[in-house]
């Protein structure tokens, strides 16, 4: 029998704005796991590691197969650009390591498919998708409630995440890898609106519409900075999506979910800290900057309950499945924001081609003629 491991040795993938919060988060808020090498093929992000990670014996490279046939590691985060978590992500499940996949797991619902039959092949492995709200305090208190039926029956969802307005350009450049505002960014949403309404809810239709109010390059990639998005799921339950990459004041990531006997609401007033500043002017309060000061903690509990999953050989927190359906819902929306078209499923969540609804117009119209 082998022994059991007593600290996770992990390397993360991808060194931008997230992957270097997940490699500090592992390397000094995951007492549970040691990081143990990072890579990243820009010469950037790598010079940032030599500084913030290399004096404290992380190894550093420009190639994810270097570092994977050089390091002795149990498990990978993968945090590169969205074009290749599914290949990175596969790759690692190859060599028997585990996975922790930044969201989505790709923009393509066959390719993140592909990534859940890798899993499904090794079943002794942990594979997660980061949908970092999860491991929100907030979010799970909200899930808490559901389930003791403290607002009766969720019927109604309204979800948004909104970015503050980066004037940089990154969102313009990121736009030609992320799939989209609603497979990148309102992802979360959807992947909230699974938990809430059930894994097996299916979609019934799905519109989506969008504008460029102040970055107009996203239209060369099909992209909006402002989308909203409207899912009706059968059984009589629907929920709308907000999303955008222009606030004002900061970030502001809000949920309500409305039931029948009453309603929650997570972040409907958001504030950076408890401080209020009262002025002639008004009351002012501060927003968190980004989509980190929003959620940092749960990022540190994604890290540190994936890593005891992985020690302890406990269940993950959720399925990666609902990552697979995630972004189908996302794939659609962003489909009908492109195309201007409403979209149709039967209720096997099959898409109902034009045809078959031409078909079924004519027959309910020469039902309507018997009456």
């Amino acid at each position: 029998m082998s022994q059991k491991l007593q600290k996770l040795q992990v390397a993360v993938s991808g060194l931008g704005r997230m992957g270097a919060r997940h490699a500090l988060h592992f390397l000094g808020k995951t007492p549970r796991a040691n990081l143990v090498a990072a890579c990243d093929p820009s010469p950037k992000c790598r010079q940032w590691a030599e500084t913030n990670l290399a004096p404290y014996g992380v190894k550093i490279y420009s190639s994810y197969e270097e570092m994977l046939e050089k390091e002795t590691i149990n498990a990978v985060v993968i945090a590169c650009i969205t074009t290749v978590h599914a290949e990175q992500t596969i790759r690692a499940i190859e060599l028997n390591k585990h996975v922790l996949c930044e969201k989505p797991l790709s923009t393509s619902i066959e390719i993140s498919q592909s990534v859940l039959d890798a899993a499904n092949k090794k079943p002794h492995l942990k594979v997660l998708c980061g949908f970092s709200r999860r491991f929100d305090a907030s979010y799970r208190d909200v899930a808490a409630s559901i389930c003791n039926k403290q607002i009766g029956v969720p019927s109604v969802i309204r979800s948004q995440t909104c970015d503050k307005l980066d004037p940089s350009g990154f969102f313009v450049d990121y736009a030609q890898f992320s799939g989209g505002i609603f497979v990148d960014c309102n992802v979360h949403d959807i992947d909230l609106t699974l938990w809430y309404f059930g894994q097996d809810s299916v979609v019934k239709s799905v519109a989506a519409f969008g504008i460029t109010a102040v970055q107009p390059g996203l239209k060369k990639w099909g992209d909006v900075d402002n989308g909203v998005g409207v899912v009706e799921f059968w059984g009589g339950k629907i929920a709308y999506f907000y999303g955008s990459r222009m606030m004002a004041a900061g970030q502001h990531d809000m949920t309500e979910i409305i039931g029948t006997e009453g309603k929650m609401i997570v972040n409907g007033n958001p504030q950076r800290n408890l401080v209020e500043t009262h002025e002639a002017t008004g009351l002012r309060r501060e927003l968190p900057a980004d989509y980190f000061g929003r959620f940092g903690d749960a990022f540190v509990t994604e890290a540190n309950e994936f890593t005891q999953c992985c020690l302890d050989d406990r269940p993950l927190p959720f399925k990666l499945e609902g990552a697979v359906q995630a972004v189908k819902i996302g794939s659609a929306l962003q489909e009908s924001l492109r195309s201007g078209k409403k979209f149709d499923f039967d209720e096997s969540g099959r898409k109902i081609e034009a045809g078959s609804q031409s078909e079924r117009a004519r027959l309910v119209e020469e039902w309507h003629c018997f009456e």
